[in-house]
Parts: structure tokens; C-alpha cells; sequence
């Protein structure tokens, strides 16, 4: 059997350089461009816009190497000279990257910020951090008749509908928790009860990987933000609600029987989690809080008022973590790597969801 070919396009369209590879990033995903891609031009920054679609080039920084997410989910190497088709997002990752697009300079030099093609010039990156961003230079605006194009204006609009199902909500203590580790266990354990299960990435910053372990998992629909028009969370509140609607209708028509829900960062980052746990508080049935320290739990429980059903994720790895997490949260901790704590989990919730 074949692979399946990276998506890297050696004939690119006219509007790219000469003997240029053009990648799409996995944040395009939500349309098919080079069907609608018209021209690029360069657009004055009052006119910028966050989920706009733009290309860049990458740039050359010595004994660094590149990758990019692709629309597949697959992962292609990109070298000095490749065009990049992202989109315009920002970021404010604890442990990684800090960036915006507000901050592109008169240089044009700009940052894939995330593999997955958000793309904003960085700020603030954590030395500790092994993430190796792309530089690139800003190209230009992706237009089609005229106009630019942009996430929000591919999204295929579908009819609003009140979702039901109850929810299994997976939050953290910050990035690297745990969380999407967590969901597929959950995802896993639903669907040996032979229910039909949704799950949603709600908040963070766009990632196609995260959304493919989920459907690996077993999970029958898999809905995120990207689907619904944005490179990430951190936007207005407004916006953000508009989005949330689109994932929870999108569920909800898939006539689910459950939804493992992970909310990513943490409730104090700037990324609309509290939000989105306003929102579905009245369908949740269990909440999973994913640590990265015994302490952060206790440190999220009492600024935020969060009583979590289970402690989980890289806090409780050993059973030094379990115990202390649960002698400073009081709440349930289970290692969710060990089969004996993912019993547990799938007693612990078929209880709570009568299933």
C-alpha cells in the first residue's frame, strides 16, 4: 500500500515565487484555497484581521529545521524559500509561545507561531521550550474577487441546534497537562458502553493533532474551534460565543449520546475557557482537571471555585502524585496511563452518567 502523499504542492499557483513548494497549513483545513485563491497582494496592517489567510516564506535560520502541520495532519518539512498558507492568530502559551500578529513590524517577518500554520510574530519564547518556530516574511492576503479570504468567511454556515447530551469536561492546570491524553481514555471507556460519543476541542490554539487522536479514539463526531472560524480562542468574548454555538450545534446534529468536551490552556488564560464552562455548565456530569503539579490543583480549585470529579494527567503519573493530589484537593486522583486507574475512570463515570 501507497503512503499518502504530503500535502506539498510543487506546481504552485501563479502567485507564488518561481520553483516555490507550497504548503497548506493544517489551519486551512476548513477550505479547499487553491480553488478560490485568486491573487495575493499585500495589504496595509489597518486592514489585518485575525483568521485572515495569508502566505509567507520561509526564511533561513542556520542549523534550525522546519515543520509545518499539514491539512492531512501529517507533519512536511519546510525549507528556506517553501510558501506557508496560514492563517493570522495570536497566542499565549505558558510553556511555549508568546505572539500576535498586532505585532508584525515594518520587516514583515512574521512566526508560525503553532506547526499548524497560526501565524503572528513572536514575542515571548520560553528557553526551556524544545519548539523550533518557522521565520518567515509576510507575502501577502489571499483574495478572490477582489476580497481577502478568511476562515470566518468559509465556514459552512448550519442550522442551530440545543444540544443535550451530557458532558464529560476535560480542563488542565495549564498546556502539557494532560488533557488530550485524558479525553481519549474517556472517549475510549464511553464507547465500550456502546454509546455514541461526540468530543470537541473548545478553546486553545489550532492543532489538527489534538482532533485526530480524538477520532482515533472512537469518538463518531469531532468538532473544534477551527471548524468554526478561528486560529485560536484568544478573541473577544463575542465572537467567541458565536463559535461555540457552531460546535455545540455541530454535536448536537450528530444526535450524540455523550461528549467528552476538552477545554485547552487553563481557566485564567486569556483563551475564553471560563467561557465556555459557563456555557455547558448545565450538561456536565463529570469534570476530569488535568494537573501538571500536585499544587497547581489547589492553586486552580481556589481561584477559579473548580471541585473536579477526578484529578488527573501528568500530576498523578506515580502514586507519590496521586496521594499528594488527593490529600491537597480532596477530590478523586487516578493515573489514567495505568489500566487500574482507567477501570476506575469508567466505573467513576458510568455512575455519574447512568449509562
Amino acid at each position: 500500500m501507497s503512503a499518502t502523499p504530503v500535502e506539498r504542492h510543487r506546481t504552485p499557483p501563479g502567485w507564488a515565487p518561481v520553483g516555490s513548494n507550497v504548503v497548506f497549513a493544517s489551519v486551512t483545513r476548513v477550505a479547499r484555497l487553491e480553488g478560490l485563491i485568486e491573487s495575493v497582494e499585500q495589504l496595509p496592517r489597518s486592514e489585518w484581521e485575525t483568521g485572515d489567510f495569508v502566505a509567507a516564506t520561509v526564511l533561513e535560520r542556520p542549523g534550525a529545521a522546519f515543520t509545518v502541520e499539514t491539512r492531512s495532519g501529517r507533519m512536511a518539512e519546510v525549507i528556506p524559500g517553501d510558501v506557508v498558507v496560514g492563517a493570522l492568530g495570536a497566542r499565549f502559551a505558558t510553556l511555549e509561545a508568546v505572539g500576535d500578529w498586532r505585532d508584525v513590524g515594518d520587516d514583515l517577518r512574521i512566526d508560525a507561531l503553532t506547526r499548524a500554520g497560526v501565524l503572528g510574530r513572536c514575542t515571548s519564547l520560553s528557553p526551556m521550550s524544545l519548539a523550533v518556530l518557522t521565520p518567515l516574511r509576510y507575502l501577502g492576503h489571499l483574495l478572490a474577487d477582489g476580497r481577502k479570504l478568511a476562515m470566518r468567511d468559509v465556514v459552512e454556515p448550519i442550522p442551530r441546534a440545543e444540544l443535550t447530551a451530557p458532558i464529560v469536561l476535560v480542563i488542565g492546570t495549564s498546556m502539557s497537562a494532560g488533557k488530550t491524553t485524558s479525553s481519549k481514555v474517556a472517549i475510549r471507556l464511553l464507547k465500550q458502553r456502546g454509546l455514541v460519543v461526540g468530543a470537541a476541542k473548545l478553546t486553545g490554539v489550532a492543532r489538527y493533532q489534538d482532533a485526530l487522536k480524538m477520532h482515533d479514539a472512537g469518538a463518531d463526531r469531532v468538532v473544534d474551534f477551527v471548524d468554526a472560524g478561528l486560529p485560536s480562542t484568544m478573541c473577544d468574548p463575542e465572537v467567541y460565543r458565536s463559535a461555540l454555538d457552531h460546535i455545540l450545534s455541530s454535536l448536537a446534529a450528530a444526535e450524540v449520546d455523550v461528549v467528552v468536551a476538552e477545554a485547552g490552556a487553563s481557566p485564567l488564560e486569556p483563551y475564553n475557557v471560563e467561557l465556555a464552562e459557563r456555557v455547558l455548565r448545565p450538561l456536565v456530569r463529570f469534570t476530569i482537571l488535568c494537573a501538571s503539579d500536585p499544587y497547581a490543583v489547589v492553586g486552580v480549585a481556589e481561584s477559579h471555585g473548580i471541585v473536579p470529579d477526578v484529578v488527573a494527567g501528568r500530576a498523578t503519573s506515580t502514586e507519590a502524585g496521586v496521594v499528594l493530589c488527593e490529600r491537597l484537593s480532596g477530590s478523586r486522583a487516578l493515573n489514567l496511563l495505568d489500566r487500574e486507574g482507567q477501570l476506575e475512570l469508567g466505573r467513576l463515570l458510568r455512575d455519574a452518567l447512568d449509562v
